[in-house]
């Protein structure tokens, strides 16, 4: 990696996350900010983060992992009295889909609805990735809908959804993610919170669509075993499939004279540039730290610590482009 950086071999180092020393190990090379990429998410335990607290080093994730980053709030103690940032979900959701709600809730007299969907490139996510998004696939998801808690089940309730161009028409289904408890916390008007994603391969969404239909029904356990397999398959036919992904956030309610609102935020990404896309938040973050800018101390999920012109500044250079409709 420090390589592909043009980076010399003394700025790499080989730590195990995983291991009881991790904390000596940050102390000995003086870390300030930690930024722990190194998923699934989805059934971990804390043990970096309480690393980190532990040697007075900021952390930061890139957890999408629903229960993960909401229960980031346990450490709130600990990293108080260490006197560090820790913030879980510094990622695609929840840090910019919250973002895209704070620029435009002034425009909202009342914020009644938002909806979140994701659609991938080819360019096949890592094996970490796919494992966290399948681990949750057939199961039941709880969304809040029309101010009520209902039972949803991962990579299930198909939808299409229409993006701008060049992007299109694309499959979606529903997804466990932070933003799910999130955002009805964040934002106490609103009665509706979902989110869906999906893959530029409509044979291959509709293909996992039909393996959590298996699960849900018990004929299978897990997708999870699938993981492998179908990263690799995603990678062969990369060259057949679009290089467009994208990701909407849809806002209703009414504006400040209680007429109806709508605002539709799209990120359109080409040159299979999106999976590049989850890493801004870290960015931002990391740099604003490195600048001695002072972050909120404690324990928390990663919302209100960036605007998105700041999330899309992270992303220059990239093919990557906002829509609003």
């Amino acid at each position: 990696m420090a390589q592909e950086l043009g980076l010399g071999p003394e700025q790499a180092v080989g730590v195990d996350a995983t291991s009881s020393l991790l904390p000596e190990v940050l102390k000995e090379l003086q870390v300030g900010v930690l930024i722990h990429a190194a998923g699934p998410f989805q059934g971990q335990d804390y043990a970096v983060a309480r690393a980190a607290i532990e040697t007075r080093c900021h952390y930061l994730d890139l957890a999408d992992g629903r229960q993960f980053v909401n229960g980031i709030e346990s450490l709130d103690a600990d990293a108080r009295a260490g006197g560090v940032t820790v913030t879980s979900g510094a990622s695609s959701v929840p840090a910019l889909s919250s973002a895209v709600v704070d620029r435009y809730l002034p425009r909202f007299g009342r914020l009644d609805l938002v909806e979140i969907g994701i659609s991938s490139g080819a360019r096949a996510t890592g094996l970490a990735t796919v494992r966290g998004v399948f681990s949750y696939a057939g199961k039941p998801v709880s969304i809040l809908q029309n101010g009520s808690w209902v039972t949803g089940y991962g990579w299930r309730g198909l939808t299409r959804h229409r993006f701008p161009p060049p992007i299109g028409s694309r499959w979606l289904a529903t997804c466990d993610v932070p933003d799910l408890d999130v955002l009805p916390r964040r934002y106490p008007t609103v009665g509706s919170v979902t989110f869906k994603a999906g893959f530029a391969s409509d044979a291959g969404h509709l293909f996992v669509w039909g393996l959590a239909g298996l699960v849900k029904i018990g004929l299978i356990a897990s997708m999870t075993p699938f993981a492998s397999l179908l990263s690799r398959i995603s990678g062969w036919i990369e060259p057949l499939v679009s290089d467009k992904g994208g990701m909407f956030v849809r806002l209703e309610g009414a504006d400040s004279s209680g007429q109806p609102l709508r605002i539709n935020w799209n990120l359109i990404a080409g040159n299979n540039h999106g999976p590049f896309i989850p890493c801004g938040a870290a960015i931002v973050l990391a740099t604003k730290i490195a600048a001695g800018g002072n972050l909120p101390i404690g324990a928390f999920p990663c919302t209100g610590l960036l605007t998105v012109d700041e999330y899309l500044r992270a992303l220059d250079g990239l093919d990557v482009q906002e829509v609003v409709e």
